[in-house]
């Protein structure tokens, strides 16, 4: 089970690998079971004996513990996670070091991500669909409420257990968005995220808010319901200019028991154009609570 996603692409090396397996403590934490290996880090099951809390850690070590890009991008995530208080939020608890480790304590949440979820098939997610939307919504409406634009939203970044509980992970790319005068004297953004997911305007490097992360939630959902992004192609190129210039892909085609409404709704948050998206999380999630998702309630796949 995937519990926290990886940062970057860099490649562990066996070394590293080695080095964190040897280890019985990383800061007050005993390490109790490995739950994730990643590109450049590890994610462990840990406890702190003096407590008896059992936590996660997301461990950088040996190479990417010295890398400063790596690093930086934990201290950030800690920066934006520690202040959270949110169900559908990961709680982030401290940052550390401890001789060549370099570590993030968060709340342990065992759980798939959406992504494994979708590629065990579509239809064993579906039953759990309508209630994954609404939660995994809560937790990004709660973030954007707190100034942050996550810059990320993908199915990897999200869990779920199998009673429908979801958390919103990963802020090592959340931003703040830029108004008033300071919008105005803004260079162009640096353009970060997950190509199958990013908004056009990401793309472009425009300056984003939060319908940035409207259009890539629209495209997890897409995908969370259909069994495949809206946009797919033969290159990097070709799938970046499908996001700035190819016709929506109704949604009822990859899956026909898709209600008109939610159809519309969808296609709505993956407009080109922020302006003709939902405003808002909050305005999203007001317009899903009044619809239904499925013509026909699935039935759970035994």
């Amino acid at each position: 089970m995937v519990l926290y996603p990886a940062a970057s692409n860099r490649v562990s090396s066996s070394r590293e690998r080695e080095f964190v397996a040897s280890q019985d403590y990383v800061g007050p934490f005993r390490l109790l079971n490995k739950i994730r290996e990643g590109k450049t880090c590890e994610v462990w099951e840990v406890m702190n004996d003096l407590t008896r809390a059992r936590v996660a850690i997301k461990l950088l070590a040996g190479e990417a513990a010295k890398n400063r890009v790596e690093v930086a991008f934990l201290k950030h995530e800690h920066r934006v996670g520690q202040k959270l208080d949110h169900p559908q939020v990961v709680k982030i608890h401290e940052f550390g070091t401890d001789h060549d480790n370099v570590y993030l304590a968060m709340e342990l949440f065992a759980a798939p991500n959406l992504k494994q979820w979708i590629n065990q098939g579509i239809e064993a997610l579906a039953p759990l669909a309508s209630e994954c939307i609404r939660k995994a919504a809560e937790g990004l409406s709660y973030f954007h409420s707190q100034g942050w634009i996550h810059r990320d939203i993908k199915p990897d970044n999200f869990l779920m257990k199998p009673n429908g509980d979801v958390k919103l992970i990963d802020f090592a790319l959340a931003v703040r968005p830029k108004r008033g005068l300071a919008r105005l004297l803004a260079s162009k953004s640096k353009i970060q995220g997950t190509r199958s997911y990013m908004s056009p305007e990401q793309i472009r490097g425009q300056l984003l808010d939060e319908r940035a992360d409207i259009y890539s939630f629209g495209c997890m959902i897409y995908e969370l319901i259909g069994g495949k992004p809206p946009y797919t192609g033969t290159s990097t190129n070709d799938l970046l200019t499908k996001h700035l210039r190819a016709a929506i892909p109704p949604l009822q085609g990859a899956n026909r028991n898709v209600s008109d409404d939610f159809a519309q709704l969808v296609r709505r948050t993956l407009a080109k154009t922020p302006a003709e998206r939902p405003d808002s999380m909050t305005e999203f999630l007001h317009e899903f609570r009044a619809m239904r998702v499925f013509k026909v309630p699935p039935a759970a796949v035994r």
